[in-house]
């Protein structure tokens, strides 16, 4: 895989988007004078994960989440400012690809196999996962400003955490790329003695391969096949696993050092190829694996043998030969990045599907892991400037409340979640983002206690209750009714007279008022709809109003006239 030059991508069709422009406007000023912590200016460095993304092929949103991944890292932008600006998908990846970063740099103390099932957990969408990955090829090009046991420590993670990541997404391009860049730094002895040995046999066979694949190529079509014939050498961290499971120290022992891949368009044809090639070779016994029939689990599909006496080929040399249908070739170098559209749910139902498969995989593993049991239990979530919060699973917006800070957690109000309000008992997940609406003074309530997931939440809610125990219950449950107004909620917009939200599941009644554009109040009777404002308010409207349509339905709750 040829990463496309920053000239050249700058200049990409994609850049030209009415979209894409104003997200590079908005990098532009937020990463102005800013350095990436390898010490690249950060407008360069996103711009180098665009050049590894762009082989890919991605869609618009990921295109402007990968020029935003790095600006909730300074001031001035939140994730709910990116939402507001390019919607919650972009809102989505960043804060995924954020999340990944996080956990990938603080989790040390972890084994990198840990780390690896735990990034996979973490994983909410493809599209975040892809990402990150991208950008680590670029971190791995830039290790210069570590110290080399800083630069050891990231390039082991590219070759046993990343590396393996992007081959169980089928995404083998990325596979390559990584440990490309990471071997040399990991092993760099045993780099330059393959490297050596890769020239030696240049220098003694020539470039064969590519007048084999001419060969080939040319002998298929005059047998009605017609097929487009690639040729490669083993990548050199391959050769240098292969050679230490094999315990040998030649290259030519490796059988599949040299390979051509045959690309078809239909899957009969595969068939058809073998056998026609394994009357002008030998084929090596068990050597045969059929991939089409049986796929791998990350949907890898292909043949492979392995033959001596091929068309040019120097006698003894072994040469691994894929014979694949266009489809499947894309699958393979792409995985699951080869289902870009999102919107489309068969697609993005097969990658998700492949991360779930991962995941299940990895939960069976770590079954009897009482080292990473520990995290399996654990959500990451992330307020509105991409702070990342370690939660129970199954915590609420009120754990998160008062783990962001007790005076927080006791004056909660409401909590939007990616920004649609929820209920106290909502159950957070990985990757959302959380943002407390809280007043001015604490107003807890004792049922509070039950939703409560955390110990520390708990007991920080029971002191205050202790303390605060000469408090009336019905102020402390309901502060809006309290005769106890604090500042803010002197000015909060007072509910309409005449109607009430119903079915909100906040704790506290939320403030109403009414539409401007249809004047509620004008129309006594008719049938009522609230939307649910970021200010927290519900603007009340008539049922019918044309604006209300166009509201994202989980911002919407009942309202209805009092009675």
């Amino acid at each position: 895989m040829q990463t496309v030059k920053t000239a050249s991508a700058a200049e990409h069709p994609l850049l030209q988007r009415p979209r894409v422009r104003q997200a590079l406007e908005v990098a532009r000023q937020s990463y102005e004078g800013r350095r990436h912590w390898t010490g690249v200016p950060l407008l360069e460095h996103c711009m180098a994960v665009f050049d590894v993304l762009l082989w890919l092929k991605p869609d618009e949103d990921t295109v402007i989440a990968c020029l935003l991944h790095h600006v909730i890292d300074g001031k001035g932008q939140s994730l709910v400012d990116i939402e507001d600006r390019f919607g919650p998908p972009v809102r989505a990846i960043v804060g995924g690809e954020y999340l990944l970063h996080q956990f990938a740099t603080r989790s040390r103390r972890l084994s990198l196999e840990h780390v690896r099932q735990m990034l996979v957990r973490l994983s909410e969408d493809v599209r975040a996962m892809l990402l990150f990955l991208c950008d680590r090829v670029v971190v791995l090009e830039h290790l210069e400003e570590l110290t080399p046991r800083e630069a050891r420590y990231f390039a082991r993670l590219g070759l046993r955490v990343f590396a393996p990541l992007a081959a169980s997404l089928g995404v083998y391009s990325l596979k390559h790329l990584l440990e490309e860049r990471a071997f040399p730094i990991v092993y760099s002895t045993d780099a330059q003695r393959i490297a050596e040995q890769q020239r030696g046999v240049r220098d003694r066979y020539g470039n064969f391969l590519e007048d084999t694949a001419a060969r080939l190529q040319a002998f298929l079509r005059e047998n009605g096949i017609i097929a487009r014939v690639e040729y490669r050498e083993k990548q050199p961290y391959s050769i240098f696993t292969k050679m230490s499971r094999k315990s040998v120290s030649q290259l030519t022992a490796v059988y599949d050092l040299f390979a051509l891949r045959v690309i078809v368009e239909r899957d009969e044809d595969c068939y058809v190829v073998l056998g026609l090639l394994h009357r002008i070779g030998h084929p090596v016994p068990n050597r045969f694996k059929d991939y089409v029939a049986f796929p791998k689990p990350n949907g890898y599909r292909s043949l492979h043998t392995t033959l001596t006496g091929l068309p040019g080929v120097p006698t003894g040399i072994f040469t691994e030969v894929q014979i694949r249908t266009t489809a499947m070739h894309d699958e393979a170098e792409f995985g699951v990045a080869a289902h870009w559209n999102y919107k489309q749910g068969g697609t993005a139902q097969q990658a998700m599907q492949r991360v779930r498969l991962l995941r299940a995989a990895d939960d069976q593993e770590d079954e009897e892991d009482g080292h990473v049991q520990a995290y399996v239990d654990r959500i990451f979530v992330l307020t509105p400037k991409g702070d990342v919060v370690e939660l129970p699973e199954g915590a609420t917006p009120l754990d998160f409340a008062f783990q962001v800070h007790t005076d927080i957690g006791l004056a909660y109000r409401a909590a939007r979640v990616n920004g649609s309000i929820v209920p106290l008992n909502y159950q957070l997940e990985n990757g959302d983002v959380v943002e407390v609406l809280h007043a001015a003074k604490p107003h807890p309530s004792p049922r509070w206690l039950k939703l409560l997931r955390t110990a520390s939440a708990r007991s920080r809610l029971k002191r205050y209750l202790t303390e605060h125990s000469a408090v009336p219950a019905v102020a402390v449950a309901a502060p809006v009714a309290s005769p106890r107004k604090s500042a803010a909620r002197k000015t909060a917009p007072r509910p309409p007279s005449g109607f009430r939200a119903v079915g909100t599941g906040v704790d506290v009644p939320l403030p109403l008022k009414s539409a401007l554009c249809c004047k509620p109040q004008a129309h006594p009777g008719k049938t009522l709809a609230g939307v649910i404002a970021r200010d927290g308010v519900v603007r009340v409207h008539r049922a019918d109003c044309k604006l209300i349509r166009a509201v994202n339905p989980e911002r919407r709750v009942k309202v209805e006239w009092e009675r």
